[in-house]
């Protein structure tokens, strides 16, 4: 089955104590008018790290701030914009990237990005988005094929009121030649201007917990964090519907047979609607790991 399923809840009880209390948060703070998106950031980075309390997620709020108040005030044009995040966050603060961070779990939290002013490049340009946010810049995300950066002004064309930066390179601003050579090495096909539109929070967040899974899925041992990257996904009001059939894989590969027997019996209930075909392969992986119980 394909598609995104839209305003619906997860089929799985809540887990209990502080996971329990940051899924609540989750959830609501996905669900607001306005989500926040260093908030949804930060409850991914606890839900991963115990040792994330909210002092420490206050703090990393207070931190944003206070980069913020050290922007000139407001600079101008988007290209100036852009040029004083890049000064004051690449070149002053070192916030950059580099291949080994995408071996590394903390590229992908918050908090361990503004600490160690290094991560993948969606979770640089949350930094850059949440910092010149706070200055009042007209700032968004850029969900390039591939490449994660920043947009400053009118979305459109590069160069006709568009500015886009990449902080995995420091900030550098990019050309519109710049953006086609991002997007034609990771996908090997033409820029096309709906790929510069804004990313949206939801967006950006259900981006980097598929990140938090890829991850997980070459770390057999981390299934734990597949499986709380999946939860976290399955709680925001629209998600891929075959997320439901990760849930259950994982927890057939975790030895939870039982549990994960049964929702991949509710996952064929819903395919078998679409294609009774993938209904009965779905099915018979449940039979198969009711089977193991034995």
């Amino acid at each position: 089955m394909s598609g995104h399923e839209t305003g619906m809840r997860p089929p799985f009880p809540p887990p209990d104590g502080r996971s329990a209390e940051l899924r609540r948060r989750f959830t609501e703070e996905a669900r607001c008018e306005r989500p926040g998106l260093s908030t949804l950031c930060l409850l991914i980075g606890a839900e991963a790290d115990g040792a994330l309390d909210e002092a420490g997620m206050d703090a990393v709020e207070v931190e944003l701030d206070r980069m913020a108040g050290e922007l000139p005030y407001r600079p101008g044009s988007p290209r100036a914009w852009a040029s004083a995040l890049r000064e004051l966050l690449g070149e002053r603060y070192g916030f950059h990237g580099a291949a080994e961070d995408y071996q590394r779990l903390e590229s992908s939290l918050l908090h361990e990005v503004l600490s160690r002013r290094r991560g993948l490049p969606i979770l640089l340009s949350v930094v850059w988005i949440e910092v010149a946010r706070r200055a009042g810049a007209p700032v968004y995300g850029v969900a390039l094929p591939g490449h994660f950066v920043v947009g400053f002004g009118e979305p459109g064309a590069v160069g006709a009121g568009q500015v886009l930066a990449d902080p995995f390179d420091g900030g550098r601003v990019l050309s519109g030649g710049d953006a086609e050579l991002l997007v034609a090495g990771a996908t090997g096909v033409a820029l096309d201007a709906s790929m510069l539109a804004p990313a949206g929070t939801l967006e950006v967040i259900l981006r980097i917990l598929n990140n938090v899974r890829a991850w997980a899925s070459t770390r057999p041992e981390r299934s734990d964090v597949s499986l709380r990257a999946v939860d976290l996904s399955l709680l925001l009001p629209s998600h891929p519907a075959r997320l439901r059939y990760e849930r259950a894989q994982l927890l057939v590969q975790r030895g939870e047979f039982s549990a994960g027997a049964g929702e991949l019996e509710a996952y064929a209930e819903v395919v078998g609607a679409v294609d009774e075909g993938a209904a009965a392969r779905v099915r018979g992986e449940a039979f198969a790991a009711r089977a193991m119980l034995n």
